[in-house]
């Protein structure tokens, strides 16, 4: 599907790093929680995915939206919402965490990171968990604020990620255990980044929340990336079958 074919409203959001991606190439998009998310570039899906699977790719995955709870009963509302046992998330943590209705059916796959005692992220693949949310919580009266804050992904995937990622933020990050996630600084900017990704390859996601400072590391990353042999990407879907990684939409609902 190519960009020019997309009719563009104030339903459907371009994110921080699309004119980046339209400078890369890119040749189609597809829409993700209402924001465009790159589908191809000049590449085909084959040479694509083996170039991830032996370099690094940076991915604009500002479609993986936030939704924050934060308040006295983050706690209890969260662990309604899932199955899972949030009790034990631990604050510089993130677990799957499938979001069921009131059947038992899945109507969403996030990771929940836990940012404070009552304060957490859930990293939303494609539903309209906010109001869900929103409805969950002031329906039954719980003590929160549910919202979805100003967070735009950037994700680094690809065996190669961990010498491009250690040159620009240090070595420390490569000691991050998976699903853990740390702060880290570059230029002055604080970055949340969590060893995570929608590949087997290994690598990390960004949470950046400073459009200027994450259009400044995109560049950066560009800037050293021949090296490395950086190219733009997305996620791959052979690649990511192969790795057992679900997609709620389409593998499920």
């Amino acid at each position: 599907m190519n960009f020019s074919n997309i009719t563009m409203s104030k339903r459907i959001r371009r994110t921080p790093y699309t004119n980046k991606i339209e400078e890369c190439g890119v040749t189609g998009f597809t829409v993700v929680n209402h924001m465009l998310l790159p589908k191809a570039f000049s590449r085909s899906t084959e040479e694509d995915y083996w170039h991830l699977a032996s370099h690094v790719q940076l991915w604009d995955v500002a479609c993986e939206r936030q939704v924050e709870i934060i308040g006295p009963d983050a706690l209890r509302l969260t662990e309604l919402i899932t199955p899972r046992d949030i009790s034990t998330l631990a604050i510089g943590q993130g677990k799957y965490a499938p979001l069921c209705d009131e059947n038992g059916g899945i109507i969403n796959d996030p990771i929940i990171l836990r940012i404070a005692e009552d304060r957490f992220w859930l990293s939303i693949a494609d539903s309209d968990v906010n109001l869900w949310v929103k409805g969950t919580a002031y329906g039954r009266g719980f003590d929160v604020r549910v919202f979805e804050p100003d967070v735009s992904p950037l994700a680094i995937q690809g065996p190669k990620s961990y010498k491009i990622m250690s040159q620009i933020f240090g070595n420390k990050i490569n000691d991050l255990k998976f699903f853990r996630y740390d702060y880290f600084n570059f230029n002055g900017n604080n970055f949340l980044i969590s060893r995570s990704g929608f590949s087997k390859q290994g690598g990390f996601e960004i949470h950046i929340d400073n459009v200027k400072a994450g259009l400044e590391l995109y560049d950066h990353f560009f800037k050293i990336g021949n090296d490395y042999n950086l190219k733009p990407g997305t996620p791959n879907h052979p690649e990511r079958i192969e790795s057992g990684l679900l997609s709620y939409g389409s593998d499920m609902d």
